[in-house]
C-alpha cells in the first residue's frame, strides 16, 4: 500500500529516466536527501516538465512505494529563475547544490543544510553580494553545519578583519549569515581559508567547480 507523504525541498539533481520520466534528487526537510519518479515529465504537455530543474525549491506532495517516491504534485514557492538566465550565477548554483548532494543523505535530519542552501541560492542573486563572497561563506559554513571546519591554518598571519569574519560565520545563524561585506584583500584571504578547508574535508572532483574556477 501506498503513502502520501508531504514534504518541502529543493531539487539537487535531474536526469532522464525511461523514455519518458524524470529522476529527481530533492534534498527535503523531513525525510533528508530523497530521490523520487516523476512519471511522463519529458512529454511536451506534461504538468511536470517546469517543475522538475534544479533549484527549484517547492512543496512536493510523494507516494511512498516499498523502494522509490513516485511525484504526485508539486507547489513551487521559487524557480530561482535569475540564476537560470545568468551564466555565472548558475555555475555558483550548481556548485552549491553538488555540496549539498555530497554532504546529505536520506532519512538524516537535513534541515540545516536544506536552510543554508536555499538562503546561499537567495544571496547569490543579491546584486549587493559578490558571488565570490557567497560561495566562501557557502563552503565555510557547509563544513561548520556538519562538524567537519578545521579552523584557518595557526601559522598564518591572517588579517584581524578575516579572523573575525570566520568567527562571524561559525557562530552566526543561517539567516543572518550573509548580511556583510569585506574589502578585497579580505576576500582573499577568505578564499584562501575556504579553499584549504575544502580540500581537507571534501576532496571530491565537483564537476561544476572545473567550470566555475575558469569563471573567477
Amino acid at each position: 500500500m501506498q503513502e502520501n507523504v508531504e514534504v518541502k525541498g529543493i531539487i539537487l539533481k535531474s536526469e532522464p529516466a525511461g523514455d519518458y520520466d524524470r529522476r529527481v534528487v530533492i534534498l527535503t526537510d523531513k525525510r533528508g536527501k530523497i530521490s523520487a519518479f516523476a512519471k511522463g515529465a519529458r512529454r511536451p504537455n506534461s504538468r511536470f516538465v517546469a517543475v522538475t530543474d534544479p533549484f527549484t525549491f517547492a512543496t512536493f506532495r510523494l507516494y511512498e512505494g516499498r523502494n522509490s517516491y513516485s511525484l504526485n504534485d508539486v507547489e513551487v514557492h521559487n524557480h530561482f529563475e535569475e540564476l537560470r538566465r545568468e551564466y555565472n550565477n548558475a555555475y555558483y548554483g550548481m556548485y552549491m547544490l553538488e555540496i549539498a548532494d555530497y554532504y546529505t543523505r536520506e532519512n538524516n535530519d537535513e534541515k540545516e543544510m536544506l536552510k543554508l542552501l536555499y538562503q546561499s541560492l537567495r544571496a547569490l542573486i543579491k546584486p549587493s553580494l559578490d558571488n565570490r563572497l557567497v560561495r566562501v561563506i557557502y563552503e565555510i559554513k557547509s563544513t561548520v553545519v556538519n562538524g567537519e571546519f578545521p579552523g584557518p591554518k595557526d601559522n598564518a598571519a591572517y588579517k584581524n578583519a578575516t579572523l573575525y569574519a570566520i568567527e562571524y560565520i561559525i557562530h552566526s545563524s543561517i539567516e543572518k549569515l550573509y548580511t556583510f561585506t569585506v574589502k578585497p584583500d579580505v576576500l582573499t584571504e577568505l578564499e584562501e581559508i575556504a579553499a584549504d578547508t575544502c580540500r581537507q574535508t571534501m576532496n571530491y572532483p565537483f564537476k561544476s567547480l572545473e567550470i566555475l574556477n575558469t569563471l573567477t
